[in-house]
């Protein structure tokens, strides 16, 4: 029985040797040291040896185990490098080929269509004034002229946070305190540019956050003839000649006299759409004189000085310059959509 261990012992390492892969080895180790293995069947034999024989069996029988084993290993181990490197070479990198360019990232079509407004009014001698997102609501509402319970808040549905009176602001507007508190008593040409946050229904003109830019100009003898000029002065620059512009009065809180800027529609060529509710014309802005309690908020004497203010929005104007119909394209996220521009 021992000469028969030591035939097996050659035999199995000689075809544990020639196992050229994983497959062939896992084949090798059934037919070895699995369950119907060959040694496996040997060891089934040691109750027909004499009982004196049966202990120098069982531990030649044991050491061989443990030997093919260690082999079984070693051998395992072996193959998986070589099938590792193999890999590695047929996915190895030729670093003399020629680079793969990478695609160029862009600016997003509102920060374009902003650093066109910044550029036109910046023509116009007014400089960009940064202003904070999260406000208080006295300066939201309150310095400008919207105390507490005035209809106008219902104008804007405010998102709070906490404490209560802290909030996203609903309009860039708060920017023009800041801006006349820092400057007064000089005279003032700025524009404030920013993201504005309001709890409205996402639709194809309207989105629950939006950019504003605000505009303001304090000085002596402003009249509401220069801000019609530079209104219509901006539509020439940022939509061509040929626009057409049309002031309505209206009313703002924070403005007296107020007016509302319209453009026709170019979407439509003034026929009518969806995104100037069929009208032919598309608000462009809310504008009007300072009124003189929020001049005398921002630290000026409205028996001194006058200015005009006004509010326009970011994405609407982009949608009539490029044709866009809705609105929530902006921040959908759809690359389809953002390789466009």
């Amino acid at each position: 029985m021992l000469s028969q261990l030591s035939a097996l012992r050659a035999e199995a390492l000689d075809q544990l040797r020639q196992a050229a892969n994983l497959t062939a080895l896992d084949e090798w180790h059934s037919a070895v040291l699995g369950r119907k293995g060959s040694l496996t069947a040997l060891l089934g034999t040691v109750g027909t040896l004499p009982r004196e024989e049966r202990p120098a069996f069982g531990q030649a029988a044991n050491q061989l185990k443990r030997e093919l084993e260690t082999a079984y290993d070693a051998q395992a181990i072996a193959l998986k490098e070589q099938a590792l490197k193999q890999a590695l070479q047929r996915e190895s990198v030729d670093v003399t080929l020629p680079g793969r360019p990478g695609q160029p990232g862009r600016l997003h079509l509102s920060t374009q269509t902003l650093r066109d407004i910044a550029r036109i009014f910046g023509l116009m001698g007014f400089q960009i004034y940064r202003a904070r997102e999260v406000e208080t609501d006295e300066m939201n509402f309150q310095m400008l002229n919207i105390p507490p319970h005035h209809p106008a808040r219902d104008m804007q549905d405010t998102l709070y946070t906490t404490p209560p009176n802290v909030l996203l602001r609903t309009h860039t507007s708060p920017g023009q305190i800041h801006a006349m508190r820092q400057y007064c008593p000089q005279p003032i040409r700025v524009i404030l540019p920013g993201l504005v946050f309001r709890n409205e229904q996402v639709t194809a003109r309207s989105e629950f956050m939006f950019h504003q830019v605000e505009g303001l100009a304090v000085g002596k003898h402003i009249t509401l003839a220069d801000l019609k000029g530079v209104f219509s002065e901006f539509a020439r620059m940022m939509y061509g000649d040929a626009r057409r512009v049309r002031f309505r009065g209206s009313y703002f809180p924070f403005t007296e006299p107020s007016i509302e800027v319209d453009m026709d529609c170019m979407l439509c060529e003034g026929k009518g759409c969806r995104v100037c509710k069929y009208t032919g014309w598309l608000e462009i802005s809310g504008a009007g004189m300072v009124h003189p309690v929020v001049l005398r908020n921002g630290g000026y004497d409205p028996d001194v000085f006058t200015g005009f203010a006004f509010g326009m929005g970011v994405e609407r104007p982009a949608m009539l310059k490029y044709g866009i119909d809705d609105i929530r394209y902006f921040f959908s996220n759809d690359i389809r959509f953002l390789e466009q521009f």
